[in-house]
């Protein structure tokens, strides 16, 4: 019986893993390019955003500029850079983003799947590298419209609440504004 057991295990652990084509129809707006108009605590700025499903559509990959111009919340100005990646944790059924920013951050979020609903997405970070131990992040993406979608960036340091970092509202590159 035992012999058995551990064969059907191992028959089972030798099949091919499912490469059935992930559902992307919560994320599926973001396939585009975008300009955004952004907000936070470095001051206002403008933004590029390219969204684009890769490697056999299992992810979607975000390429994201920044740019704050010098001003008095940041007089040196700056650019930041940060990619996205999105992809659908089978195992837990949710999808999860790994986000690698320039700043040497490296955030890995999970869907809020209670918090999120067909007009806003909550994903909420279970681990930051290279971020002092117990910095939490969230991510909230709402859709006012087919066009547009806002981005709320919120960190919570150390024993603190969430506090919004940034605003940034995007409209699809090329979109009447």
């Amino acid at each position: 019986m035992i012999h058995s057991a551990v064969f059907l295990l191992l028959v089972s652990m030798s099949q091919e893993p499912s490469h059935d084509p992930v559902d992307w129809k919560q994320l599926a707006t973001f396939v585009d390019s975008w300009e955004g108009t952004e907000t936070g605590l470095v001051g206002d700025g403008v933004g590029s955003r390219t969204c684009q499903l890769v490697l056999g559509d299992n992810y979607l990959f975000c390429d994201n500029t920044s740019t704050f111009a010098p001003q008095e919340k940041n007089p040196n100005g700056e650019v930041h850079q940060d990619w996205t990646i999105f992809s659908y944790d089978k195992l837990h059924s949710r999808f999860v983003a790994r986000q690698f920013n320039i700043e040497t951050f490296v955030n890995y979020f999970v869907m809020d799947v209670e918090a999120s609903d067909a007009n806003r997405l909550v994903f909420v970070s279970e681990s930051s590298e290279n971020a002092p131990e117990g910095t939490r992040a969230r991510l909230t993406y709402s859709f006012p419209g087919a066009d547009q979608f806002e981005e709320v960036f919120e960190l919570a340091w150390p024993g603190e609440d969430f506090e919004v970092y940034a605003t940034n509202l995007w409209r699809r590159a090329g979109a009447k504004r």
